[in-house]
């Protein structure tokens, strides 16, 4: 028996980088998988098939965690395939590299319209039957940029410290009905996402790092595991970081 048996989880930005990992542990735990990504479901075939693998359900939903719409037919078809949903892990993001003084209101838009809000409208939408059926893990993914700041990604930072401040607020409103919300603020990891960065910025944080190097996606899903699971059943409105020690608490 997984740690995960029989659960349903929706990952969302599933189809790489940290989700997809996360998407194939969580599999691997036993849990079926909706892989919310706005990718085509051609470019999530290969974490598609990774969850079928081991022996479970996966279900792909083309979504666009900024639009209401989209993130509502996703909750749609995920409880139209499985009944109910139990865990949902608040994983799409994007990043760009600009000084605030030159930033655009499109750009600043952007960033923070996928990763804080798409966090807010997913959990909305899932929220509620989560506390019918008195069960649910809320995993935000943030980042450790939410809480030290970086320079050049000020949009990202500020989206991300609103991801952790986020949980913490709906933490304190659900945790007595049997949803738990925890995030994760992972350092930087080996991922398509990292290798968006430019060199210069990727090279003055890996100088940065007290460890030396940057993380693996293996390094941070069994964090998400465990906080998925009956291991994480005391973890309430915390943020546990996976960071190489470029923050240390």
């Amino acid at each position: 028996m997984g740690k995960l048996e029989s659960r349903v989880a929706v990952v969302t930005g599933a189809a790489s980088g940290i989700g997809e990992g996360i998407a194939i542990a969580f599999a691997r735990e036993g849990a079926s998988v909706v892989v919310a990504d706005r990718a085509s479901e051609a470019d999530a075939s290969k974490v598609l098939a990774a969850i079928r693998s081991h022996g479970v359900e996966a279900l792909f939903v083309r979504t666009d965690v900024s639009d209401e719409d989209s993130v509502n037919l996703m909750a749609q078809a995920a409880i139209a395939r499985f009944g109910h949903v139990d865990i949902l892990v608040n994983n799409a993001g994007i990043f760009t590299e600009s000084l605030i003084e030159n930033m655009s209101v499109t750009d600043w838009d952007r960033v923070v319209n996928t990763n804080l809000r798409g966090t807010f409208l997913c959990t909305r939408a899932l929220l509620n039957q989560m506390l019918d059926q008195g069960y649910g893990r809320v995993i935000n993914i943030a980042s450790q940029l939410g809480q030290i700041g970086g320079a050049s990604v000020g949009h990202y930072s500020a989206s991300k410290a609103g991801v952790i401040g986020f949980t913490k607020a709906l933490a304190r409103e659900v945790s007595r009905r049997g949803v738990l919300v925890n995030a994760v603020a992972p350092g930087p990891i080996e991922t398509p996402l990292l290798l968006s960065e430019t060199e210069e910025w990727r090279s003055n944080k890996l100088a940065e790092l007290p460890i030396g190097r940057f993380g693996t996606v293996d390094e941070v899903t069994p964090t998400v595991v465990m906080l998925a699971s009956a291991d994480g059943s005391y973890y309430v409105g915390q943020t546990l970081g996976p960071n190489g020690g470029d923050v240390m608490l």
